[in-house]
């Protein structure tokens, strides 16, 4: 006689959407390692930042969406709680992304490559998180997108380019103070959306 599946991770897992997410993301890594290797992008890393902005933007966007609860009643009334799957899931979809994304990106690794497409993904997940507790999971794509765009549309300005707080996703890979700023937005965002979830945007 067959175990009998782990009947509440399956049900979180389909109702949170996860098999969507994770193939979502897996396409967003195929698509990131094609144009990471066409000659113009692999010969200079500086082609690879639109790159490093974009997909770890789509990934945290997917992740964010999938942070949907359908039933929040139910999940209140629950037993079990709530926060350690919540964590668990925020953990494992965000491991998965920074590590398709970074190696999507070959060659490079200390400029445009690996290590800075993995810093991005952790904080615009950790950005998305909190917009999922503050706006709700269907929106929380975009305070990140907003954000993260007006960073690349005006790092051409050379007063910006020292500016490593706010212009974390344009820095270099080895750039400290950016893995500092990303770190502290996904830890900060993972604990608020563990302890907290996603706001009701049914209405």
């Amino acid at each position: 006689m067959t175990a009998a599946a782990p009947r509440p991770f399956v049900l979180y897992a389909r109702s949170r959407a996860l098999p969507a997410t994770v193939a979502a993301l897996v396409a967003t890594a195929l698509l990131t390692l094609w144009a990471a290797t066409r000659p113009d992008t692999y010969v200079d890393p500086h082609q690879r930042v639109p790159l490093l902005a974009l997909a770890p933007l789509f990934a945290s966007a997917v992740i964010g969406v999938s942070t949907h609860q359908y039933a929040r009643e139910l999940d209140r009334t629950a037993v079990r709680r709530w926060w350690p799957l919540r964590l668990a899931h925020l953990l494992a979809l965000t491991a998965l992304a920074a590590a398709v994304l970074a190696l999507a990106v070959p060659g490079h690794v200390h400029e445009f490559g690996a290590a800075a497409m993995v810093r991005n993904t952790l904080g615009a997940t950790g950005l998305t998180a909190v917009a999922a507790v503050l706006v709700g999971a269907r929106l929380s794509w975009l305070p990140t997108l907003v954000y993260l765009g007006v960073v690349y549309l005006s790092y051409s300005n050379p007063k910006l380019h020292g500016a490593t707080v706010l212009t974390w996703s344009m820095q270099p890979g080895p750039q400290r103070a950016a893995w500092a700023v990303a770190l502290a937005a996904f830890v900060a965002g993972a604990a608020l959306y563990a302890c907290v979830g996603p706001r009701d945007d049914r209405n």
